[in-house]
């Protein structure tokens, strides 16, 4: 059912009159380094910011055990967060609508050397249409955004009439076991928005990922007896080329698959970081090597995993030096599978209407060669799960940006998609 153009008129006049707040509130939260491991403040700042708002708040942390025997558990390490999860809900008190997950991550990528940056990552700045930091865009300005809805449709007395769960979550960008925590703990709804910076485009499909770490021993000399020993930095290289061969071997496998047989590298290897050797004059002894690779949607992740031992352990046999100091690899993280949003779902045309109204444009969607955390909802719910949010520059990279202008935009979109799907009351 579609919104009357009235009460559409007063829910746009609202996003709008509430804007400069939102973006405040973003600079806020892209105030807080929250690199992984240290969510733990931003989690309070989220936390009271939903109690603040009315909402019904739960804080809960990970759960190792559960995790690990999930079939979409991703693996921990050392570096693995300990900050916990924040949900806040909205409760109406005769619920006659369809129940909607606002869902968000609070963690971000490093930033990088400060040098390749114009401005400081963690010191937000508007220029133009654009405000700049780390985490701007990826995604604390859609974090904000689902928050900002419901604080619209509040702002002309009204709310969801149906549950609606805030879910902060970390561990997005090296697991996905945050939104994971999230099923386990039981929270489910008729469908779920998840607003990653998509350029105001809906997700059709999108990759699985693995992490993965290399670990080469060597035979440490002096280099002036360079000969006699084994170089572990030259031969973790050999071993890079072998795992290059598979990323063409996946990489030829998109033909006849839907939203992926057009695109001309879907499948990306990564050579995220290398370590090794422990002085200049010494043949190095050992080397690690970081590494993470797509799968498609489809393909097990355990499945993916055996591939890449075996073309490690494949190669090292026939390698002079490695058939004897076999390579280990181990999985250290994303163990996630991709998935696909399949078309005609209810809460897909809301969308596409909601879109429509506020762009004048039809909604497009597209395959991204990346993780989202959709797939949790879309492979353990199995729930309509619409990732869509603002235009944004420079993700994961230096001077992140995201758009202003898009950002009111996919806010307002929200909003209608929300009072649309969720139906809205008189504020109680």
């Amino acid at each position: 059912m579609t919104l009357e153009p009235a009460l559409r008129d007063r829910i746009l006049a609202s996003v709008v009159e509430g804007f400069t707040e939102q973006v405040e509130f973003t600079k806020k939260l892209v105030s807080f380094p929250s690199v992984r491991g240290a969510e733990h403040a931003i989690q309070d700042f989220v936390f009271r910011a939903y109690r603040d708002h009315g909402l019904v708040m739960e804080r809960f942390a990970m759960e190792r055990d559960a995790i690990e025997r999930h079939p979409g558990g991703s693996k921990f390490s050392g570096e693995h967060s300990e900050a916990p999860i924040v949900v806040g809900i909205h409760r109406p008190p005769h619920e006659s609508g369809r129940s909607l997950i606002l869902q968000a991550h609070v963690d971000v990528v490093p930033s990088g050397p400060e040098y390749l940056w114009s401005r400081r990552p963690y010191e937000p700045v508007v220029e133009g249409d654009w405000l700049f930091g780390r985490g701007a865009a990826d995604m604390k300005a859609g974090h904000a955004a689902n928050l900002f809805v419901l604080k619209a449709l509040n702002r002309i007395g009204l709310q969801p009439a149906a549950t609606v769960y805030l879910q902060s979550v970390v561990e997005e960008e090296s697991t996905g076991n945050g939104a994971l925590m999230t099923h386990l703990r039981g929270y489910r709804a008729d469908a779920v928005l998840i607003p990653e910076p998509e350029d105001e485009k809906l997700v059709r499909a999108n990759v699985g990922v693995l992490w993965f770490q290399i670990h080469v021993q060597g035979h440490p000399v002096h280099v002036r007896e360079m000969a006699a020993g084994a170089n572990a930095i030259d031969a973790a290289y050999r071993v890079i080329g072998a795992l290059r061969t598979l990323e063409a071997e996946w990489n030829n496998r998109k033909a006849g698959r839907e939203h992926f047989e057009h695109e001309e590298h879907p499948i990306n290897l990564n050579i995220g970081r290398i370590e090794g050797g422990d002085w200049a004059s010494s043949v190095p002894a050992w080397c690690t090597v970081d590494c993470r690779i797509a799968i498609y949607p489809g393909t097990r992740a355990e499945d993916a995993a055996q591939e890449i031992e075996k073309a490690v352990g494949g190669f090292a046999r026939t390698d002079k030096f490695l058939a004897n100091n076999p390579p280990r690899v181990i999985f250290n993280g994303f163990y996630a599978e991709g998935c696909i949003l399949q078309p005609g779902s209810e809460a897909e045309a809301a969308l596409a209407r909601s879109h429509q109204t506020v762009t004048g444009k039809q909604l497009e969607s597209f395959m991204t060669a990346g993780y989202l955390d959709a797939r949790v909802y879309a492979l353990y719910d199995r729930v309509p799960t619409l990732c869509y949010g603002p235009i944004s520059r420079g993700i994961h990279g230096a001077d992140e940006c995201v758009s202003l202008g898009s950002v009111q935009r996919i806010t307002a979109t929200m909003a209608l998609f929300l009072a649309e799907w969720c139906g809205v009351e008189p504020l109680s």
